[in-house]
C-alpha cells in the first residue's frame, strides 16, 4: 500500500496538478483562469497538499481567513487513483483541526462529500448566515 505525506507547506504545491484538476475535472472550479487559479493559491491564508511516496502531489486544499476567528476552506480534492485511502479526511485535518484556525468558525459550499465535512462539525448554516451568490443578483424586495 502506498504512503502518503500531507503538509501545510505552500512551497510542496505543484500548480499543473491544481489547475488541471480545478480546470478539467471539479465542477466548482470550471470559469477560472489559470491566472486566478494561481492567484487564489497565491493569496490563500493555508495551503494543504497530499503526496505519494514518490513526491508527486495526489490532493489539495486552500483557505481564505481573517486570520483571527473566521476562515473558508475550498477547492479540496484527491485526484481519483489515490481516492478511498483517507487523504480527504487527512487533508481536512491538517488544515481545520491541525493549524492555527482549529478554534475559528469555518465555511465551505460543497454539493457532495457532506459526510466528510460533517463529521469535521460542518452542518447547514444557522439563522446568523447571509450569503449573496456570485454574479451580481439583482435586489429582491423583501
Amino acid at each position: 500500500m502506498a504512503e502518503y505525506e500531507v503538509d501545510a507547506d505552500p512551497g510542496r504545491i505543484n500548480m499543473d496538478v491544481v489547475w488541471s484538476y480545478l480546470h478539467d475535472e471539479a465542477y466548482w472550479g470550471r470559469g477560472r483562469t489559470r491566472a486566478n487559479v494561481e492567484e487564489q493559491v497565491r493569496a490563500a491564508w493555508r495551503i494543504v497538499g497530499a503526496y505519494a511516496d514518490d513526491g508527486s502531489q495526489v490532493g489539495f486544499a486552500r483557505a481564505v481567513s481573517d486570520g483571527v476567528a473566521f476562515a473558508y476552506l475550498a477547492d479540496v480534492f484527491v485526484l481519483k487513483p489515490h481516492r478511498r485511502k483517507g487523504l480527504g479526511r487527512r487533508i481536512v485535518q491538517t488544515m481545520i483541526d491541525e493549524g492555527p484556525g482549529a478554534d475559528f468558525r469555518w465555511l465551505l459550499h460543497t454539493g457532495d462529500a457532506t459526510f466528510l465535512y460533517a463529521s469535521f462539525g460542518f452542518r447547514p448554516t444557522d439563522r446568523t448566515v447571509l450569503e449573496r451568490p456570485a454574479g451580481r443578483p439583482s435586489a429582491i424586495e423583501p
